[in-house]
């Protein structure tokens, strides 16, 4: 008896033992993950605000009112940027409100034959929470790409929230192609999406993207299972 109580004992001993490695070995991993979205929303910021100062810059050249207009609109997105974007997760609807008024902001300097459309609709309820910023760099891409100041463009955003938790962001724009020389930093915005991606929402996010076989129209499209975290 004494024997089995004996062995018994060590065995909850080593069973603990495992336990607080476990333990140690997801914080640890949890610490990892924390500092590694840390870094990456570091870099987004001031890669947001680089390209956006870009384009008030351009606008300066041929029209100060229209620059002063975007300065305005910029302003309203700024609180997001530098603060909403510290939290982990922000509620949908501010994050469709922030896109609103990026999406206002980039109207201020295309050119008339450029047709945007955007169908932006939270969940009914309100609680869906979403990555914050995790959908800007696709819409920055759109209007790098889909835009020719000699042609007709378009550019079409669609992203809604549904009550089962999930959450489609879908974008189509005209393809116009930059040359290999520019160096605006959308493929480096892209690539922090995929990270981001795969740090917050491991396993719960499908990501098409790609030229139609015509080679006209690039579409992306995410969709995003919140519910399941």
């Amino acid at each position: 008896m004494m024997i089995f109580v004996a062995g018994l004992g060590a065995a909850i001993r080593t069973s603990l033992r495992w336990r607080q490695a476990e333990e140690r070995l997801m914080e640890a991993e949890r610490q990892k993950t924390e500092a590694e979205l840390k870094n990456l929303k570091n870099q987004l910021n001031p890669h947001f605000l680089l390209n956006t100062l870009n384009n008030i810059y351009a606008l300066i050249a041929f029209n100060s009112d229209k620059a002063q207009e975007a300065v305005q609109e910029l302003s309203k997105l700024l609180r997001h940027v530098l603060y909403d974007n510290q939290q982990t997760f922000v509620p949908l609807e501010k994050e469709l409100d922030f896109i609103r008024n990026y999406v206002a902001l980039m109207r201020i300097r295309l050119p008339q034959q450029v047709e945007v459309s955007v169908n932006l609709e939270a969940d009914s309820g309100g609680a869906l929470q979403i990555a914050p910023l995790i959908f800007i760099s696709l819409i920055e891409n759109a209007f790098k790409h889909g835009i020719s100041p000699t042609v007709d463009s378009f550019i079409r955003i669609s992203i809604s929230g549904h009550t089962d938790g999930t959450v489609r962001c879908e974008i189509l724009n005209s393809n116009h192609p930059k040359s290999g020389q520019d160096k605006s930093g959308s493929g480096v915005g892209l690539e922090q999406v995929s990270k981001r991606l795969e740090l917050i929402y491991p396993g719960h996010y499908e990501w098409i993207k790609g030229v139609s076989e015509d080679g006209q129209v690039y579409s992306s499209i995410l969709t995003i299972q919140t519910k399941s975290l």
